[in-house]
Parts: C-alpha cells; sequence; structure tokens
C-alpha cells in the first residue's frame, strides 16, 4: 500500500542502516506513516537502475554507462520485471546485430550461476566493476535471439525449451549468433572480456562448445538462506491475473516442470523421491529441490572440469571480501584491481542467517546430504 518496493533478482549491496526511527510519509489518505529501516533499506535498494548504487557511479562512472547499454540494448527484461515494453527494441538490435560480421573477437566469457537468491547478482556487478569486464545480467532477450530453445520460464515465448543443453545444442547458427551478439556488446561498450550471469549450471557443456576457454563462478549459499529467500521472492513478485499464475517458476510452473522432465527424472538421486517431488506445490519444499538439483549438478561440474569451474561460498566473499575477489580475478585471468577491492570490501556485507524451515520429511536427507558435501 505504501507504494515501496524490493528491487527483484539482486542481493543488496547497501550498507545495512543505522538504527533510525523511521522516516515519515503521507499515504493516499493523508495518515502519517514511518518507514522502519528495513524499509528504507528497501526503498534505497528500489532506487537502484541496471543494479547500479551510487558509490558504483561516483567511482567509475563509465563503468555505470556500460551497465545502462547492457540493459538497455542487449539484455531484455524476463518474466514479472518492469520495463518489459523495452523488448521490441532490444529484439530488433539484436536482429540487427546476427545480420552483421562479427565485430570483436569474443575470448573466455565468464559465467556466473548457482541457485537464484544466493548472490550471483552482486557478485556480477562488483567484478562488473573492472575496467575489462562488461556485465550481463540475465540477458534473456540476447540468448533467446540467439537460441529460442532457452527460454526456461517463457518471458518471450510459450515453445518447448531444453533445461539441460550439451554440445549438440551448440550449433553453428546459434555458435554464429552468440558469437556475433557478444562481439557487438563488447565493441559498443570497450570491455575486453564478457561476464553473463544466468541459469548456466545445466548447460556448461553447450557453452565450452561455443568458448573452450570460458571460465565458470558457481555461488554457493547456505541452503536455509537460499530457499527462505526463494519462497519470499515468490510472494513478493508473483503474479496472478488472466488465468496465469506467474512467481519464481515461470509462467504457470514452466520452469518447475521442465525441471522435474529434463533433470530429476533422469536423476538417479532423486529417484527414491519422484513421486513425491511431482506432486510438491510448496515454494520452500520446490526450492529446496532446484537447490540440491542444481548444487549436485555444480559438484559434478566442479570435479569434471576443476580447471574452469571455481566455488564462490557467498559467506565467505562477504566476510573476507578483498582476499576472495583478489583470487576472483586470478582464476578468472583479470588483472590485480585494488579499486575493485576496494569497491567489493564496501559492497559486501554479511546477511543474517534465517531461521530453518519445515522440509518434507523425504526430502531432508537429500538436503542435509548436500548442505554437508558443500561444508555446511
Amino acid at each position: 500500500g505504501t507504494g515501496w518496493r524490493r528491487f527483484p533478482n539482486s542481493t543488496s549491496i547497501v550498507p545495512a542502516p543505522r538504527p533510525l526511527v523511521g522516516a515519515a510519509q503521507l499515504n493516499s489518505n493523508g495518515v502519517t506513516k514511518f518507514r522502519t529501516p528495513d524499509k528504507q533499506q528497501a526503498d534505497r535498494r528500489a532506487l537502484m537502475f541496471a543494479q547500479l548504487h551510487p558509490a558504483y557511479v561516483r567511482r567509475r562512472p563509465l563503468r555505470a554507462v556500460t551497465r545502462v547499454l547492457s540493459m538497455g540494448l542487449f539484455e531484455g527484461r524476463a518474466l514479472l520485471q518492469r520495463g518489459r515494453w523495452i523488448n521490441p527494441i532490444v529484439l530488433s538490435h539484436m536482429a540487427i546485430e546476427k545480420r552483421l560480421p562479427q565485430l570483436v573477437r569474443v575470448e573466455k566469457p565468464i559465467y556466473i550461476f548457482g541457485t537464484g537468491r544466493s548472490g550471483t547478482t552482486i557478485l556480477g556487478l562488483v567484478l562488473s566493476f573492472h575496467p575489462r569486464v562488461g556485465f550481463l545480467n540475465e540477458p534473456k532477450g540476447m540468448w533467446y535471439s540467439a537460441c529460442p530453445d532457452e527460454d526456461l520460464i517463457g518471458s518471450y515465448t510459450l515453445r518447448p525449451a531444453k533445461y539441460r543443453m550439451g554440445e549438440e545444442d551448440a550449433t553453428e547458427d546459434v555458435s554464429r549468433n552468440i558469437r556475433r551478439l557478444y562481439g557487438a556488446y563488447l565493441r559498443l561498450t570497450g570491455a575486453s572480456r564478457v561476464l553473463d550471469k544466468s541459469d548456466w549450471a545445466f548447460r556448461i557443456p553447450f557453452l565450452r562448445a561455443i568458448f573452450p576457454g570460458s571460465k565458470f563462478l558457481v555461488t554457493v549459499r547456505n541452503g536455509w538462506d537460499t530457499c527462505r529467500s526463494i519462497e519470499t521472492w515468490s510472494a513478493t513478485y508473483g503474479d496472478s491475473s488472466n488465468g496465469e499464475i506467474t512467481d519464481w517458476w515461470g509462467r504457470n510452473d514452466r520452469r518447475w516442470n521442465y525441471l522435474v522432465e529434463q533433470i530429476l527424472m533422469d536423476d538417479p538421486y532423486f529417484a527414491r523421491v519422484m513421486e513425491r517431488v511431482r506432486s510438491l506445490s510448496s515454494q520452500t519444499d520446490r526450492a529446496v529441490v532446484e537447490w540440491i538439483a542444481v548444487m549436485r549438478e555444480c559438484i559434478r561440474a566442479k570435479e569434471q572440469w576443476p580447471d574452469a569451474v571455481r566455488f564462490v561460498h557467498y559467506e565467505t566473499l562477504c566476510e573476507s571480501p578483498r582476499t576472495e575477489l583478489a583470487a576472483l580475478l586470478d582464476f578468472c585471468e583479470l588483472p590485480p584491481d585494488p579499486e575493485l577491492l576496494e569497491f567489493g570490501e564496501d559492497a559486501l556485507r554479511p546477511s543474517p542467517p534465517r531461521e530453518p524451515f519445515e522440509i518434507d520429511l523425504l526430502l531432508r536427507p537429500l538436503f542435509d546430504e548436500t548442505m554437508s558435501s558443500l561444508g555446511y
């Protein structure tokens, strides 16, 4: 009722507010309301444009320009995001760029992924502070234009999609399309390395087939915190209108259904609980299933490609940002950047742990085992 809204798909980079009495505001009835410190923090987060914070703009304004160009010309807007009116512009731009020669050679893209709500956005934003990096935050429009089969949630199409993508999906057309689009993006932003954050956990072979030197950063966060945050996201941004339900799981459970049908049913680890999984409706239980599936896939990827895949524990990143970020720059083969380390130290703040919640009894052993495998 107050009109204040939390910015979706991001982890706050705003330092925790001081303990203030709330700030006064008149509501529509002329009655004075008070915004609590939590509300004030949400307000400040909502004012961020293209995931930018005033400190980012102030320290490196040219980097801020590249973020605006990324959002306005390349990324597109997914379901439940504001500003979807821009999508026809983005798709028209992509159609033109696909027809032009590749402008810049694309080498060793960096991909950030993990379960949603695990710190992927804030990590991408901090790394985008590097002068050689161009950050694409969930460029659904770009990838839909390059490969229409990848739209899991139904942001642009309701045609069938693939949750898992392999080398066979990296066709000549798809590879040419994304190389041209990445090249156009690098040319426009002046960057030399693409940093692409999206749902890549089940698509590493696909990406490696197109860009063999790719680097993969997997954000790992305590399962309790991640799954509770997913539930909160759906409760805050979910929509039910025109006979459709749209939330974390896409349009009418599109992404959830693909997860079950294309990933879980082929995974022996879930065989003994599949009957129960198919009947799940709880947001937290579904989040638990997704978290387990994604984390176990990432563990397998790290074992298979140890030189290309690196885990980034969100809690450690926030507690020791300088150390962790310096190691990440080295892993990604990016030159040291003291200013980035300084910005990261200001931007990354530990989040208070969330309370454990009730998990379906059949899922709890899988959850506990995965937590243990990740060191929690």
